[in-house]
């Protein structure tokens, strides 16, 4: 005779149910499919920051207010539209660039705060080479323009990392010195003046691609599209594997066969990269380049990168969440401006949000070490009879 007492409780894909008699049928709540997509969602690295985001702007949304727009006469919000935020994209594609160099470097247990030199270096030395160089046809100039932007500054990122691996000096102090110096370089090279770059260049980074006429989205479109090989790169291959290997335990990564040194020229070979592609855009977006671009970048590139979820200590962060964090700082900056506040709060409020996100991420740190060690005690006290 069959029993019509339910069954212990059993586990199954981390949701607890109670098994139904052999004779009941039911249809569990959560579907496989269902059960996958939630966890997924559920355990993403970008769930924090994109609920923060979604959050922030439905309260910018209902603040903000509206006016009259001047093309179609309709009522438009004064935060969600698209004018606004293509613009903010555009603001964040600079840093969000450089942020997916910068947390490559920091995964791998380093730091770069020279990007913002190398920026203003390889801006300079592209439009100086164009100038030298004479008219040419719009091909041959984006093609020299680009070249010259990517080779300068993959040469400054190279130094970076033969300096950090050859000296064997901290990566902050090192970074910290070439910041200097390349700037200098930049600011001697050029006489401090602001150089303008040919027009086929702005017309590029100025593509309107079918949108209305004050609409630029190819500096949106270039940050997405680094963004996006950027976690390919970490998440999806070798090397990748190896920047976090690197970063989480550089002497059992050592013991195990992986060349340190090798990768860590390589990632500082990235963020110089990156750097280029930011400074080759910035010059042709605004028509000229200058010694003094990207001034304190670094600071915003560093916090983008740590309120995206990347660990100081290495051995965490994701592309996605730099770009991310770029975001998050311009909406800030843009919450500001929208609401009309003291422009002067902005260096509070962006350092309060950075301090927050550190503390944020050494406290979920902990909680999952403690979590991890909690496991191994845990032991299956029932008897089989």
């Amino acid at each position: 005779m069959t029993s019509l007492a339910p069954r212990p409780i059993v586990a199954h894909a981390d949701i607890f149910f109670f098994s139904p008699p052999h004779n009941v049928t039911s249809t569990p709540l959560w579907t496989p499919p269902l059960r996958r997509a939630a966890g997924v969602v559920l355990k993403s690295q970008q769930i924090g920051i994109v609920a923060v985001l979604i959050a922030l702007g439905i309260a910018l949304t209902f603040a903000a207010g509206s006016h009259i727009d001047a093309v179609s006469g309709a009522h438009t919000n004064n935060f969600l539209n698209v004018y606004t935020l293509v613009q903010m994209g555009t603001d964040a594609s600079s840093f969000a660039i450089m942020g997916v160099g910068a947390t490559i470097v920091i995964i791998a247990g380093g730091i770069d705060l020279s990007v913002g030199a190398i920026y203003a270096l390889a801006g300079v030395g592209m439009a100086m080479v164009l100038r030298a160089v004479g008219p040419m046809g719009p091909v041959a100039t984006v093609f020299v323009a680009l070249a010259t932007c990517l080779s300068i500054a993959l040469l400054c990122g190279l130094a970076n990392g033969f300096m950090v691996i050859g000296l064997g000096v901290h990566p902050f102090i090192v970074t910290l010195g070439t910041m200097w110096v390349l700037r200098g370089v930049a600011f001697v090279v050029s006489h401090a003046e602001s150089i303008l770059v040919p027009g086929a260049l702005t017309s590029v980074a100025k593509a309107r691609l079918g949108l209305r006429a004050d609409l630029y989205p190819v500096p949106v479109l270039v940050m997405l599209i680094v963004a996006a090989i950027g976690q390919v790169y970490l998440s999806r291959t070798v090397s990748g594997r190896y920047v976090f290997a690197i970063g989480g335990n550089p002497e059992a990564s050592r013991y195990s066969g992986l060349r340190v040194d090798r990768i860590k020229l390589g990632v500082y070979a990235i963020s110089g990269l990156s750097a280029g592609i930011a400074a080759f855009l910035g010059a042709s977006f605004y028509g000229s380049a200058t010694s003094s671009d990207a001034n304190g970048y670094e600071l915003y590139v560093i916090a983008a990168a740590v309120v995206g979820g990347a660990s100081l200590i290495g051995g965490k962060g994701s592309a996605i969440s730099a770009m991310l964090g770029a975001i998050l700082i311009v909406m800030i900056r843009q919450a500001i401006r929208t609401l009309h506040l003291d422009q002067n709060y902005e260096w509070i409020i962006i350092g309060s949000a950075l301090i927050l996100a550190v503390v944020l991420d050494q406290g979920g740190t902990r909680l999952l070490a403690r979590r991890m060690a909690a496991v191994p005690a845990t032991k299956d006290t029932s008897t089989v009879t």
